[in-house]
């Protein structure tokens, strides 16, 4: 791609590829001074209209940390590199890939001392590498090993990519398995993070309400569910908890009246559901609003957490 069409953004294709700069430093060699030049070569990547880049490490494999420039900065300052694209980096980033693909299907598969060597494989290619550490903390979660799974959440909760969009499944399922590991405490840091970085959504809020609730930090619990509740009024599961916690006494009475209005305008609201459902009859589909299409599925929050539906019976 060269730097003409890259000047032309309606005409044009995203940027993705190696790019390199260029650096000239002056060295005292002790005799004199030389020049010398510096070559630092970078992944570049535009999406939705933003240009990232993001620095190769010795591996060839783009590492580090992400940052945003301008398409006068790629015209004026990087020259683009792409047969070093094809050739080197292009292939290591597959070979990394593969060998993270193999890792989970090991993991999915219960073999987690294979996986656990898979993924060791992937990250000395590229230690911050977020599905390999992903991986690596859930197999030690899986296997009790709560030691070396605190190490690698140290590394992940450093990591902001570890909390991009992309990874969120990946990151739900280690937040759960942190707190049903009864590492509380690491879990809240997690999501805290979380809410950091990427703001709240329903299904953070709730996780963070079931990790308040493993502390019996029941007040904190309900703050959140609430959370979750206005975020998503139609919330199944986070109903199903405030009836289970007001049945149980475990609701604050600073919180009572708010819970019950959620829990009776729910009531009220299935019941006219109902209703119109039985007097169209049961031949005809009413058509699903843009707000419903917009609400996740329930049975995404309990992403292997199936001691959910228990906590709501006991």
């Amino acid at each position: 791609m060269g730097l003409q069409e890259m000047a032309s953004p309606e005409d044009r294709e995203p940027i993705k590829g190696i790019f390199s700069t260029q650096e000239v430093r002056q060295v005292d060699t002790g005799t004199g001074i030389r020049k010398s030049v510096q070559k630092t070569f970078w992944f570049v990547e535009e999406l939705d209209g933003k240009i990232e880049v993001q620095p190769l490490n010795a591996n060839y494999i783009p590492a580090g940390k992400k940052r945003f420039i301008t398409i006068e900065d790629v015209i004026g300052r990087f020259q683009p590199e792409p047969e070093f694209y094809v050739t080197t980096v292009f292939p290591k980033m597959q070979e990394l890939a593969d060998t993270v693909d193999r890792a989970d299907g090991h993991r999915d598969s219960g073999e987690n001392f294979t996986a656990e060597f898979e993924y060791g494989n992937a990250l000395q290619v590229d230690e911050e590498n977020v599905r390999a550490n992903f991986g690596l903390g859930l197999t030690y979660l899986d296997r009790g090993e709560t030691s070396k799974a605190n190490n690698i959440f140290e590394r992940l909760v450093k990591l902001d990519a570890a909390f991009e969009k992309k990874h969120k499944h990946l990151f739900n399922d280690f937040g759960i398995n942190l707190r049903k590991n009864k590492m509380t405490k690491q879990a809240l840091e997690y999501y805290d993070r979380a809410l950091e970085l990427s703001g709240g959504d329903d299904h953070l809020f709730y996780n963070i309400a079931r990790a308040h609730f493993e502390k019996k930090d029941y007040a904190r619990c309900v703050d959140f569910l609430l959370k979750a509740i206005n975020s998503n009024p139609d919330f199944e599961v986070v109903l199903k908890f405030f009836v289970w916690l007001l049945d149980k006494g475990l609701v604050p009475e600073e919180r009572l009246s708010e819970v019950r209005t959620v829990v009776r305008t729910a009531e009220i609201a299935a019941k006219r559901k109902e209703e119109v459902t039985s007097a169209v009859g049961d031949g005809i589909q009413l058509e699903q609003s843009k707000a419903d299409e917009a609400i996740p599925a329930v049975e995404d929050v309990f992403a292997n957490d199936d001691d959910d539906d228990l906590l709501l019976q006991q």
